[in-house]
């Protein structure tokens, strides 16, 4: 975690019990990221999904419910803190539609298509192809703070 995420996090709760796990990321890749984080301030991307096998191949732990998010905008600057509402495992080509527009896309077919480019990318950094029953990790969340500018 950078330190101004730090100093968000701190400044977020004090006075209260910090959770367990608190985590700072960004959310896609470049030319994206700052789109994505907007569309979380704004309530209108309430999920996440990725390619399950990363987790595998980098050894992280899966997220977990209650688990909170600062989310980076492409500066690396603390934009807002979300918590994780709810975990799905799910093979993509099993995810309902609404499931898939609650990441902030506009249609179905505009959300497979760009998550079916970032998984093919993501994988064959690793040596592995993407497959339409991959297994992804989703994850609904919900807003807990906005970062004021000032």
């Amino acid at each position: 975690m950078n330190e101004s995420a730090q100093l968000y996090r701190n400044e977020f709760w004090k006075g209260k019990e910090q959770p367990k796990s608190v985590v700072a990321e960004q959310f896609g890749y470049d030319g994206i990221v700052d789109e994505l984080a907007q569309l979380i301030i704004n309530g209108k991307k309430t999920a996440t999904c990725s390619a399950y096998a990363l987790y595998e191949i980098e050894n992280l732990p899966l997220p977990t419910i209650d688990m909170y998010t600062i989310i980076l905008n492409s500066k690396d600057d603390p934009v807002a803190i979300i918590k994780t509402t709810e975990i799905q495992l799910i093979k993509m080509n099993e995810v309902p539609e609404e499931l898939a527009l609650a990441e902030g896309d506009l249609t179905f077919e505009y959300w497979w298509n760009g998550h079916k480019e970032a998984f093919t990318n993501e994988l064959a950094e690793f040596g592995l192809e993407f497959s339409e029953d991959m297994l992804l990790v989703f994850e609904r969340f919900e807003v807990v703070d906005v970062k004021s500018k000032g």
